[in-house]
C-alpha cells in the first residue's frame, strides 16, 4: 500500500488558504475520482483507501494542524505498517511561484513546521515531498502569508497546479523520483 499524505489545516476557516495546498490536492483527487475521506480519531486524520492505476493508496489529510503533522503520520503508518519509502508528503511551498512543483528525495523542513514534525516523528529526513508553489511572498511575515486565502485570479491558476499535483504524484508511484523530478520540477 502506498500512502499520500496532503498536509493542511482543518476548520471551515482554513479550507481555501495558502497552506491548506495539501488538503486541496487530496480533495481534487477525491472530486476526480469521486470518492469521500472519513474522520479516523485515533489516527488523527481524514482518510480514503482507493484504487488508483491498480494500486491500493491510502490517503491521508491531518486533523492535528499543521504544525503536528508528524503526530498523525506517525500514527498511522504504524496502525497499517507503512514503509517510509512508499510515503509521498504534499505541501505548500513559499520559495515557489504559483503553478510550480518540485518533488524532493528528502532534504530539511526548510522552515516548514509540518515538515518539521513529520522529520521529528519519523526520526529522519529521507522521505519524498512534492512541494506546490504558493509564492511568491509579499514583505509580510510568513505565519500571515500561508493563512491568508487565494485571490481568485490565483485560485484559476491552482485549479491547474492541482491536477498537474495529481498526475505528478502518480508519475512518482509509478515511475520514481527522477523521472518524476525529470517531468516536474
Amino acid at each position: 500500500m502506498k500512502l499520500i499524505i496532503g498536509l493542511g489545516n482543518v476548520g471551515d476557516k482554513y479550507v481555501f488558504t495558502r497552506h491548506n495546498v495539501g488538503f486541496m490536492v487530496l480533495d481534487r483527487l477525491a472530486a476526480r475520482e469521486n470518492f469521500s475521506f472519513r474522520e479516523e480519531k485515533k489516527l488523527k486524520s481524514f482518510i480514503a483507501k482507493v484504487r488508483l492505476s491498480g494500486e491500493e493508496f491510502l490517503l491521508v489529510k491531518p486533523t492535528t494542524f499543521m504544525n503536528l503533522s508528524g503526530e498523525a503520520l506517525r500514527a498511522v503508518i504504524d496502525y497499517y505498517k507503512i514503509e517510509v519509502k512508499d510515503i509521498l508528503v504534499i505541501y505548500d511551498d513559499l520559495s515557489l511561484d504559483l503553478g510550480r512543483i518540485r518533488f524532493r528525495a528528502n532534504g530539511s523542513d526548510g522552515g516548514h513546521n509540518g515538515i518539521k514534525s513529520i522529520i521529528q516523528h519519523l526520526g529522519g529526513n529521507k522521505f519524498a515531498r512534492l512541494k506546490v508553489g504558493i509564492g511568491p511572498q509579499p514583505p509580510i511575515p510568513a505565519e500571515n502569508f500561508v493563512l491568508q486565502n487565494f485571490s481568485k485570479e490565483q485560485l484559476e491558476t491552482l485549479k491547474t497546479v492541482l491536477d498537474k499535483s495529481l498526475d505528478a504524484a502518480m508519475c512518482y508511484f509509478s515511475e520514481g523520483i527522477e523521472k518524476a523530478q525529470n517531468k516536474f520540477n
